[in-house]
């Protein structure tokens, strides 16, 4: 059989059904002694590569086992494998080092972008040690979200230029541009990005991410057609998955086209399925849709409740442009609201508080990074934020600065 058994110890050819079930056995007896070990099978259809993973499922019944299956609608689904994978150990993350905890937080949605940051941070400063040229996707990611137009504009700028405006790298930059303008409510320039972002044909995966951008940016520039052909193009992947996650997007985007008793059920039911995943950015999103459509029908208690919803969990997540989106129909509302960006962004996070404190008292970057698992220029971005945020110029002014702040600390 064409199997063959891959470790750290180098690779093993191997003949016949009984070495390769003994194989198994002593790769079960491995991964209990904490050892990393990996398996490839390959072979034709039908000659018992299955039967010998079942076998090793059994034979490893005091082990945790996870399961991916793949389809061929997951082909357009990021990270689709590892939610199956790695989406019932998620109340175990807090056993992983904090850099892939913190990555494993993005691929599901669970950090907020403090979090997020200190990884970006992370990448730079190995990319700089090495002398790799990664292609910026995280960065480009968080930037569009946070909908800080000047850093944004000049990340994605920077990642057309860097990588020669094609590939994946540019349809992942005018991707972020898309969203960037879609939370600034610069809705024509959200749906020029969305659609370049979406004409090269080879990248299909990416489709799931951008139709959406698409669909709302031409709904809101009154360009029904665009909105309409783009919605097709997605539900062609959405109903073909059957996920919460997909339906739920898909129903967020028919409601945009939708009127009267029909839109109202299908944001109800975006808001539904959404709620169930753990992608918290599109579940607000869904919530700030549905209550700027909410006060377009004069409904304007109704809108309140749901507004306040979307607002409180942009601005937990740091998702600024659409947060001030939903502070802004709050307003037309007749509700005051304090404006995130403006009036709280000198507020230090829990962890640059912490930060903060420990260089207070003497501790070195690479000191205060030993003590919080980070590296020192992990550290010395989160005291250059302090810095800018305290809007003081060394360490010597940090214990007057902090005696005037902590009392208006936020969490991270």
């Amino acid at each position: 059989m064409g199997s063959r058994f891959r470790g750290p110890g180098g690779r093993t050819g191997l003949r016949g059904r009984g070495s390769e079930c003994a194989l198994l056995d002593d790769l079960a007896a491995a991964v209990r002694r904490g050892e990393s070990r990996s398996l490839v099978v390959r072979g034709e259809a039908g000659i018992g590569k299955t039967a010998l993973l079942e076998y090793l499922v059994e034979s490893a019944s005091d082990l945790t086992v996870v399961r991916a299956v793949g389809v061929e609608s997951d082909m357009e689904l990021a990270y689709a494998s590892l939610h199956q994978l790695c989406g019932p150990l998620l109340d175990r993350l807090e056993r992983l080092p904090e850099p892939q905890r913190q990555a494993m937080e993005i691929v599901f949605g669970l950090s907020d972008f403090a979090g997020v940051a200190s990884l970006v941070a992370e990448i730079e400063s190995v990319a700089a040690a090495t002398g790799s040229r990664f292609p910026p996707y995280i960065l480009l990611r968080l930037r569009a979200l946070q909908g800080r137009e000047d850093e944004a504009s000049a990340a994605i700028a920077s990642a057309i230029e860097r990588f020669g405006g094609q590939g994946m790298t540019a349809t992942r930059a005018h991707w972020a541009a898309a969203v960037l303008n879609n939370g600034l409510a610069r809705y024509e320039e959200a749906a020029s990005a969305a659609r370049q972002a979406t004409a090269d044909a080879l990248n299909h995966w990416v489709f799931m991410w951008v139709l959406p951008e698409l669909v709302e940016a031409a709904a809101r520039a009154g360009d029904a057609q665009l909105a309409r052909d783009a919605l097709e193009r997605l539900a062609e992947t959405t109903e073909r998955c059957g996920t919460d996650f997909a339906l739920g997007m898909e129903a967020r985007c028919r409601a945009l086209l939708r009127e009267g008793g029909d839109a109202d059920e299908l944001y109800r039911e975006a808001i539904e399925r959404l709620g169930r995943t753990r992608m918290r950015t599109e579940l607000a999103r869904a919530h700030l849709l549905y209550g700027e459509w909410l006060r377009r029908e004069n409904r304007r208690v109704d809108a309140r409740n749901v507004l306040r919803t979307a607002h409180g969990m942009l601005v937990a997540i740091g998702m600024e442009a659409f947060a001030e989106r939903a502070r802004k129909e709050l307003q037309a509302t007749g509700e005051k609201v304090r404006a995130r960006t403006v009036d709280t962004r000198d507020d230090l996070t829990a962890q640059e508080l912490q930060i903060a404190r420990l260089a207070r008292d003497g501790l070195s970057n690479p000191e205060i990074g030993a003590r919080l698992f980070l590296s020192p220029r992990t550290i010395e971005w989160h005291l250059h934020n302090v810095f800018t945020k305290l809007d003081v110029r060394s360490r010597k002014q940090l214990p007057n600065a902090l005696a005037s702040s902590d009392s208006q600390s936020v969490p991270a």
